[in-house]
Order: structure tokens, then sequence, then C-alpha cells
């Protein structure tokens, strides 16, 4: 079952909130954000970079990475009681009209070619 960025948000707040110590300060929360980036960019490199693992490393994935980074990033909206779908579709209407020509556009007949919809 797929859940909206509502549910996701809800689901952090009730596994935080069994806790006394609740979500961390926002600079902490940064911290955390830094340090998940660091370990999904040492991810990519090891999948896609010319850095391979070490055979003494644990195999991890850049689907974990990203979901721990998922996840700090909605303890951090969460903690300063933003809504991260209101936020997305804020960042999307930002797109969508200060980007709208700054690309070059698939045409019809070209999605089907490259599989694209």
């Amino acid at each position: 079952m797929r859940k909206t960025m509502a549910q996701i948000q809800e689901e952090v707040d009730q596994y935080i909130g069994q806790f006394k110590e609740g979500y961390f300060s926002p600079l902490a929360m940064l911290a955390r954000l830094t340090e998940e980036l660091g370990e999904l960019a040492r991810e990519i490199n090891h999948y896609y970079g010319e850095k391979p693992k070490k055979p003494s490393e644990k195999p991890k994935t850049v689907e974990e990475e990203l979901g721990d980074l998922l996840f700090v990033l909605v303890c951090m909206a969460n903690s300063l009681h933003i809504d991260l779908e209101s936020a997305h579709d804020a960042v999307m209407k930002k797109f969508q009209t200060r980007d709208k020509n700054r690309w070059t556009r698939i045409k019809p007949e070209e999605e089907s070619v490259n599989g694209n919809h």
C-alpha cells in the first residue's frame, strides 16, 4: 500500500512521540541530514563512481540511504510544523512557472519512442 506524505509524517510523528526525548533540535537534525546525505553520496560513489567498496565494508543500498534521508527530513519537517505535501505543491508551482520554458520539452511523438509515459 502506498502512503501519502501526510501518512508518512503521521507515522514518523507517532514513532517519535513514544520517546521522552522527542524530536532533536533543528540544528541537530540539520547535522543528521548532512550525515545521511554523506552516506548517500558514499553509496552513489560506490555504485556509480570510481570508488568501489572495500571488502570489509557492510553492504548498503542507495534505497536504504534514501530512506534514512527521508526519515530525517520528515522528522525535521514535523518538528518545525511543516506540511511536506504543501511544501511540495509550492515548489512544483514555482518550477512550473519559473522554469516552464527552461528545458527542451519532449514532443508527444517522442514520448513513445523514448519510453516516457
